[in-house]
């Protein structure tokens, strides 16, 4: 797997993460124009996300850590049929983890509720609505469990379409049903389970051609999944300190009367925003390295290694940094073009802006650091992002409680962005020791002409925003092709090496 077959993964995955994205802005749209940041929307992000945080551990988290490093291994150096004998046995695992999982988070939503927000204990309709919700959505985690499975064994195989695309279906089942039962939110759930179903069934398909069986057995065991259980451990761990980080940040968020009314979907909303381009570029780019990076374990290729995350970094500061400053000085445009209709009051644009505007802020750590984790994990190593996971939840914490007073909302969204500063920098020195320096001369002068050239593009957004008495959607699409245009002419003058090498890739096409 080549730099140029990297790039193509990572625009498939991108562009599928694109459409994914898009579509769910669709569905905040919507459901912000029927339920706003009122208590219907507060009760159904609490609810969605408590499967969500299981999911991280059983899910995608599992699949990134564990399942494609040791089922990469088992590949190349074994073949397809030893290849699908392990994913069998992980199959078997995992539906049965997730279905006690599923039962027990149904039986136990009362108390998870209590203990994730706290804040909605005093709101008798509040908290009975969302642990209605909980119990709805809760079978959500195994349908998106087994997606995760499958999307394992197909990146592993190199097939990253149908899974990129499964998030795109949940997206419109849940766009449909909102806009079919409107302000009923038990209808909203059911999109979720409906569009939960279809993720998975996209996947069918592909399996199915690539010699995976569809069938459950009673075999448990298998030499290399003792290898992902061991994995898992630590990988347990992280996920349980991230689960914490996000517990802490809801129960802060659910005190109103110290960060304001509707600081939860507030921050929900601007997370989605921010999530964007660290989807479509961040996560599309460490998932896609992911099995490259396994192979050149697998195989004992340091030198290609290096180079591949070297190469993933200097990518994702190209795209991250303007996406940074961009987002900051058009944080309030785009949430009152999004969003602002219906419930969706001026004052909830005003929160979910300044929340965006701290979150952008950690954006670039955020996106270093699924690459650097993936790195590790090619390395199947799942110990050392525990430790710097840990010691980042606990500056979190700290500054969450020390500026949630003077920033109220801002302030966990920026206590979430310099932890994650913090976590990266961790990371970085500790890979660089275990490996040995991978370009930082050469990442640090791309990280600054490309900061360089971001900033001539603010400057240039600034001149437009005080241009604009009133931002439309078609204005801020129009303003935000600008800013590319000017980053990319300050980036050909600064000769910023990602941005010639792409020049001379599409030159060499024609």
């Amino acid at each position: 797997m080549t730099r140029k077959s990297l790039l193509r993964s990572t625009g498939i995955i991108g562009f599928a993460t694109a459409t994914s994205r898009i579509l769910g802005f669709v569905r905040d749209i919507v459901i912000a124009r029927f339920f706003g940041t009122a208590i219907f929307a507060q009760a159904f992000v609490i609810a969605f996300r408590i499967p969500n945080l299981l999911r991280d551990l059983v899910g995608e988290g599992a699949t990134n850590s564990a399942f494609v490093p040791v089922m990469t291994d088992e590949l190349t150096k074994k073949g397809r049929k030893d290849f699908f004998k392990l994913a069998q046995v992980i199959l078997n695992v995992m539906f049965c983890v997730l279905l006690i999982l599923t039962v027990l988070g149904i039986l136990l939503s009362p108390l998870i509720v209590r203990l994730i927000a706290p804040g909605f204990s005093a709101d008798i309709e509040k908290f009975e609505v969302t642990v209605r919700l909980t119990r709805i959505l809760f079978p959500f985690l195994l349908l998106v469990g087994l997606w995760a499975y499958a999307m394992g064994v197909l990146n592993s195989l190199g097939i990253f379409a149908a899974p990129a695309f499964g998030p795109s279906a949940m997206n419109i089942s849940m766009i449909l049903c909102a806009m079919w039962f409107g302000e009923n939110v038990f209808g909203l759930a059911a999109g979720v389970l409906v569009g939960g179903f279809l993720q998975l069934a996209i996947q069918i398909p592909p399996l199915i051609r690539s010699g995976w069986k569809a069938r459950l057995t009673n075999e448990f065991t298998h030499p290399k999944a003792k290898k992902i259980g061991m994995l898992l451990v630590p990988r347990a761990l992280g996920a349980c300190v991230y689960q914490v980080n996000v517990f802490v940040s809801t129960i802060l968020a659910s005190l109103s009367g110290i960060v304001g009314e509707g600081a939860v979907a507030a921050l929900y909303y601007a997370n989605r925003v921010w999530q964007l381009p660290l989807a479509i570029f961040g996560i599309a780019l460490a998932q896609a390295a992911l099995p490259m990076m396994s192979r050149h374990v697998a195989l004992n290729e340091k030198e290609k290694l290096k180079g591949t995350l070297a190469f993933s970094l200097n990518v994702l500061s190209f795209i991250l940094i303007p996406a940074t400053v961009g987002l900051i000085v058009l944080r309030v445009p785009i949430t009152k073009v999004l969003f602002e209709r219906g419930a969706f009051t001026a004052y909830s644009t005003q929160i979910t802006a300044t929340a965006l505007l701290f979150y952008a802020v950690g954006l670039v750590a955020c996106g270093g650091i699924k690459v650097l984790v993936n790195t590790f994990y090619s390395m199947h190593d799942t110990m050392t992002p525990v430790k710097t996971a840990l010691a980042a939840l606990v500056v979190n914490i700290v500054l969450n409680v020390a500026l949630m007073f003077p920033l109220k909302l801002g302030g966990l969204a920026l206590a979430t962005s310099i932890s994650a500063v913090f976590n990266f920098i961790a990371l970085y020195i500790m890979l660089s020791r275990r490996i040995g320096d991978f370009g930082t001369a050469a990442i640090i002068e791309t990280f600054v002409k490309v900061l360089l050239a971001s900033l001539v593009m603010g400057m240039i957004l600034q001149l437009l925003m005080n241009c604009i008495s009133s931002f439309t959607f078609i204005s801020l699409v129009l303003a935000i092709v600008a800013a590319i245009a000017v980053f990319l002419v300050s980036s050909y003058f600064l000769k910023v090496k990602e941005l010639t090498e792409l020049l001379t890739w599409i030159s060499k096409k024609r």
